[in-house]
């Protein structure tokens, strides 16, 4: 499963619903001070409580929630990238050190560990061959790049 997608529901169409909750009609919506489409779901639950036409048509609907599934992803991708380099930065004064890791991810270019102490994840860059997501290891810390948020390990 991937992250959420805002979308407008279109009159007479069958609704996305929600999975998890097994229902088909649904609507989310929290305090609008933090997220444009809870304000946009406040103005219209406003507007049809007030027997008024809805503030927004239906194109503009679909286009808000678009846009806002977009900025949602860029900022999601944004936060990942800061705990990146904040993560590096954490561990820039330890090059040499080893570290007890789990295999949390293993691809042809690398294998990824977490480390308990401090709770990171880096890609182990030598001697990741064969190892497999769940196995526990011995990690040596290589090297680390702030600006990439890179932190590289090898087996020790």
């Amino acid at each position: 499963l991937g992250s959420g997608e805002y979308s407008a529901a279109v009159a007479g169409a069958p609704g996305i619903g929600h999975f998890g909750l097994a229902v088909n009609d649904y609507a989310h919506s929290t305090a609008p001070n933090r997220r444009y489409p809870d304000l946009v779901t406040q103005r219209l639950v406003k507007a049809a409580l007030a027997g008024a036409p809805p503030p927004y048509s239906a194109e503009a609907l679909v286009e808000i929630a678009h846009h806002c599934t977009l900025q949602e992803d860029n900022a999601n991708k944004v936060e990942r990238q800061v705990l990146k380099a904040a993560a590096a930065y954490l561990l820039q004064n330890r090059i040499g050190e080893t570290f007890d890791a789990i295999v949390t991810g293993a691809a042809p270019k690398g294998t990824f560990v977490r480390i308990s102490s401090p709770l990171l994840e880096g890609r182990v860059v030598r001697g990741f061959e064969g190892l497999d997501v769940g196995d526990t290891l011995r990690v040596k810390l290589v090297s680390v790049d702030e600006a990439k948020g890179f932190i590289d390990f090898e087996r020790a």
